[in-house]
């Protein structure tokens, strides 16, 4: 079970990008509300981000993470990161990589070792970082990685109005109909279900399972996914006690009476389940990480290396983030199960 008077850790993410922006934003617009949360940054980075964009923003360096709640009210808490060179917005910049991947690898030891109970992510520059020695697909591997788990995590899409679970990710679409098994059909259902019970405080998820092909392959005509993969997946679920439904076509999925009908869908690839919520929620939807041993969300954006520092950034989708961490923190700390 978490703590969950613990401050939430936000890590710094690509430093030209907005990371550092929304941070600021975030924290002025809702230190108020949100749940106490510091960033492993650059202070004087975060420093001239506020004076440049006539943020003012009251910044504190702290020592120590406990220090965080106490500071949180007045000043944003910073736990601060060297970075080589200066930061320039939208430059992105080899030398200050590997203060980018120090900073993941600190937050999740503060996570794992009970100082702080969640992780929020700002946006790396993933094909960057790989060029620059980063032997990861992203972030969501590299916390797998980082956690010495051998099940491959969950990424879930999360707004107010829809939750989409991609169970191929960043593949190509013929490698990602290759990638599609039972097996990893059965897997990602079985971890959502159960982050849905001890993180979203829902007793009986109902997981509706989309179709890869048109009318669900129309019998074979339009392809035979579903006859070979999908059904026997959904029966196996149903079958250990699982609510899931489907395959269901993807083109009448995803409007207001069906969304009213299940918690979560589990589509087959990438855009598939991240168009309709960025559709739907564009601004405010999260990127919530299942099956780690720890809470994990981030902005649904990239680096927005196009706008850095130009005060355009929108903040939402991490203060989104924030909160969405907190009340699984709560649900956690609440479940006895756990």
């Amino acid at each position: 079970m978490i703590q969950s008077d613990l401050p939430t850790i936000l890590t710094m993410g690509e430093p030209s990008g907005i990371g550092g922006e929304i941070a600021l934003k975030a924290w002025l617009a809702g230190h108020n509300e949100l749940s106490p949360f510091c960033i492993i940054d650059s202070p004087a980075r975060l420093k001239k981000i506020s004076t440049s964009l006539k943020l003012n923003a009251s910044i504190t360096e702290i020592s120590d993470i406990e220090q965080a709640a106490g500071v949180f009210n007045k000043s944003l808490p910073v736990l601060p990161i060297d970075l080589p060179e200066d930061a320039i917005p939208g430059k992105l910049n080899t030398l200050n990589s590997p203060a980018v991947i120090s900073a993941i690898k600190q937050a999740v030891m503060l996570v794992q070792t009970g100082r702080a109970n969640a992780i929020v992510t700002n946006p790396i520059h993933k094909k960057f970082l790989q060029q620059s020695g980063f032997f990861h697909p992203g972030h969501t591997e590299y916390l797998a990685s980082l956690a010495n788990i051998e099940t491959e995590p969950v990424m879930m899409l999360v707004s107010e109005r829809l939750r989409v679970i991609p169970v191929t990710r960043h593949v190509g679409i013929q490698e990602a109909v290759n990638k599609l098994t039972s097996a990893l059909i059965i897997e990602t259902a079985v971890i959502a279900d159960k982050a849905l019970r001890q993180d979203f405080g829902i007793s009986n998820p109902r997981i509706a399972i989309a179709a890869l092909n048109p009318h669900a392959g129309e019998g074979g005509m339009m392809g035979n996914e579903e006859k070979i993969h999908i059904e026997p997946a959904i029966q196996i679920l149903e079958n250990q006690g699982l609510s899931v439904t489907g395959p269901k076509p993807p083109d009448t999925l995803f409007h207001r009476q069906a969304r009213a009908t299940y918690d979560v869908v589990l589509c087959m690839y990438h855009d598939q389940a991240l168009i309709p919520i960025k559709t739907l929620d564009f601004e405010t939807a999260v990127n919530v990480t299942l099956g780690l041993p720890f809470i994990r969300t981030s902005p649904d954006h990239g680096t927005a290396l196009n706008i850095a520092g130009k005060g355009y950034a929108n903040e939402q989708s991490l203060i989104s983030a924030l909160k969405i961490a907190s009340k699984m923190v709560y649900n956690r700390s609440t479940n006895t199960s756990t």
